[in-house]
């Protein structure tokens, strides 16, 4: 089966142009099922998968205690690999027709607030120049809302302050042009004077963000940035890589920003993935009715 998942993995790269990391996803979603359907199910061809064995390694996660979330998107990567299949003539059935997912609670995402917001892109760390790369990198982020693997892609190229926007490469490789503001620019603008190129060293590329070594920002590296300076923030909240996202959306809604307009930055291709913010903000308008309204 391992020659069927190099076909299909060919297919989501060169055909859907999906992103380096949504492949590995379901690369690693898929190695796991194959895996399990040869050595527990005694399966060595796709056209021996039956709905039973694909059960039993669903019921195999959950009894190794993995998320609805993960067991969900382990459905659709079985899924769409079987439906590659029939379509390419590779087995003669899908096995998946008649499985459900399992149903899943609705979490409102976690935001900042912009006091929070604030004493995040603050706080510092004792080298000058990562303290001007990680204020720049924290007010793009909240600017524009771009995830952290777009922004750690940013060129040199994809910017253009004159004209008050970046370039940005999502999902699919869909171009998104996005407004970004004077205090992210200007922060830019500070990194690209002083910082970069004491980070660079000797090294010459047109990657935007680098490391100490000079070398591309990694979207893990990034992230233990982050958590290190919301320690030094004293923000308890629990961060995840989409929370300056989430923030970003949130904050535009609260201050009357148009649905659409949200949803085309935020580079979402259904509208109802945008509206989740919608709720947040009357989550919280009933927060603080209840705390503040003498009769509530």
């Amino acid at each position: 089966m391992q020659q069927e998942l190099r076909e299909f993995l060919h297919y989501l790269i060169v055909e859907r142009g999906l992103s380096k990391n949504t492949t590995e996803a379901y690369n690693r979603d898929l190695t796991a099922y194959i895996q399990y359907i040869e050595s527990h199910e005694n399966k060595k061809d796709v056209n021996e998968i039956n709905r039973p064995a694909i059960m039993q390694y669903l019921y195999f996660l959950k009894d190794n205690g993995r998320a609805p979330t993960t067991i969900t998107r382990n459905i659709s990567s079985i899924r769409a690999f079987h439906q590659f299949l029939l379509r390419e003539r590779l087995s003669s059935s899908d096995p998946t027709i008649h499985i459900s997912r399992p149903k899943q609670e609705k979490k409102l995402p976690k935001i900042l607030s912009t006091t929070e917001v604030e004493a995040l892109i603050s706080a510092s760390v004792k080298n000058p120049a990562l303290n001007i790369r990680n204020k720049a990198m924290l007010e793009v982020l909240y600017a524009t809302g771009i995830r952290v693997s777009e922004l750690c892609q940013l060129s040199l190229s994809d910017l253009h302050l004159d004209m008050g926007f970046i370039r940005c490469i999502g999902k699919g490789n869909k171009e998104r042009i996005i407004p970004i503001g004077n205090v992210a620019t200007k922060a830019l603008e500070t990194y690209l004077q002083k910082s970069r190129p004491t980070l660079l060293k000797k090294q010459a590329h047109s990657i935007l963000f680098v490391n100490h070594h000079g070398n591309k920002m990694s979207r893990q590296g990034f992230w233990k940035i982050i958590k290190l300076l919301a320690k030094e923030a004293n923000i308890k909240k629990e961060l995840t890589p989409h929370t300056l996202r989430h923030s970003f959306a949130t904050h535009l809604l609260e201050n009357g920003a148009d649905l659409r307009a949200v949803q085309e930055m935020l580079g979402h291709v259904d509208i109802s993935t945008t509206q989740i913010y919608t709720h947040i903000t009357k989550t919280r308008m009933k927060d603080v009715y209840s705390r503040y309204h003498p009769r509530a």
